[in-house]
């Protein structure tokens, strides 16, 4: 059986139950007599049972018109649930960011910014991910992702690209090392040593193994963690060496027995963008959040500078 009856038909009759008149519901209804009595008349037709018991006195319901009734509300609240919920989205209140980020940003500078924007956006929710910043730089450019945050010299034509941070690599020893007397050393010297890095599925695990392929090298790979505390451990615990960020080898050297060493090669100081595909097609919300993001980059800039 084919039932066909539209959100009209469900709002008449939700009128037709309260009034007890046909007369009254069709002009709340906005619709003549006549078209509300056949659009009725459709609707027990296409049921194929009669809804409602029709006398001098007025409309009543029958026992179908009452379940029916039940429904037509129920499936009207939410068609108003649902017509809300989108308005929300239409005025930039509702929705969700995705981002992607390399290990740096992800680990380091993105939670507490998020903690602070979702805190003042309670119905947008955050899609986080980690990715190496040429993957991100296509992931932007083909609409996969609202906000890329990248590093280095990677390419971005074609995109919108906005400053963020500095993103400063180490290299970090235990302080009885034999590279602890190093103030700074190029990359190509550690080639020897033991290193501790991160887990093959991050992004400045790729990074370092392209930096040492480039010179025709191999990483000595002594340990694989999953966190810049656990190297920095392991690093204490003089199991290796590691490339680091700045600052999260900076936090952990204040309680643990590692010195950090500058690296000399140009790479290890990268310059950190935050980069979209267009601006005017985000929502109010994302456009919030950058504004977040580059105002924790600029006080953390100044806050160096001095």
């Amino acid at each position: 059986m084919s039932i066909q009856f539209d959100f009209v038909d469900l709002r008449l009759f939700t009128y037709i139950a309260e009034e007890k008149s046909l007369t009254k519901a069709a002009g709340r209804a906005c619709l003549s007599l006549p078209a509300a009595s056949m659009r009725i008349k459709n609707l027990e037709q296409s049921i194929g049972v009669p809804l409602l018991n029709r006398s001098a006195q007025g409309i009543t319901l029958r026992p179908a018109g009452e379940a029916f009734l039940h429904h037509a509300r129920q499936v009207l609240g939410q068609i108003e649930l649902l017509s809300s919920d989108l308005q929300e989205y239409a005025k930039g209140i509702k929705g969700h960011v995705r981002i992607l980020a390399n290990t740096t940003a992800m680990t380091e500078f993105l939670p507490h910014v998020l903690s602070d924007f979702l805190a003042h956006w309670p119905d947008v929710n955050i899609d986080l991910s980690e990715r190496q910043s040429d993957e991100i730089v296509k992931a932007v450019s083909a609409g996969v992702t609202d906000i890329g945050i990248v590093a280095g010299s990677v390419k971005t034509a074609g995109l919108l690209t906005l400053p963020y941070r500095k993103d400063r690599l180490v290299l970090a020893v235990s302080e009885d090392h034999e590279l602890a007397h190093h103030d700074r050393i190029p990359f190509e010297s550690t080639m020897d040593c033991d290193y501790i890095v991160l887990h093959e599925g991050s992004a400045i695990y790729a990074f370092l193994n392209r930096a040492a392929g480039e010179i025709n090298r191999q990483l000595r790979i002594r340990i694989q963690v999953g966190s810049f505390e656990a190297a920095c451990r392991m690093v204490a615990a003089n199991v290796g060496i590691s490339i680091l960020p700045e600052s999260a080898a900076r936090r952990h050297a204040r309680s643990l027995p590692i010195k950090l060493v500058e690296l000399e090669n140009t790479w290890a100081i990268r310059n950190m963008l935050i980069c979209v595909r267009d601006m005017e097609t985000l929502p109010h919300f994302t456009h919030e959040l950058i504004r977040l993001l580059q105002q924790d980059g600029e006080i953390v800039n100044v806050d160096e500078a001095g």
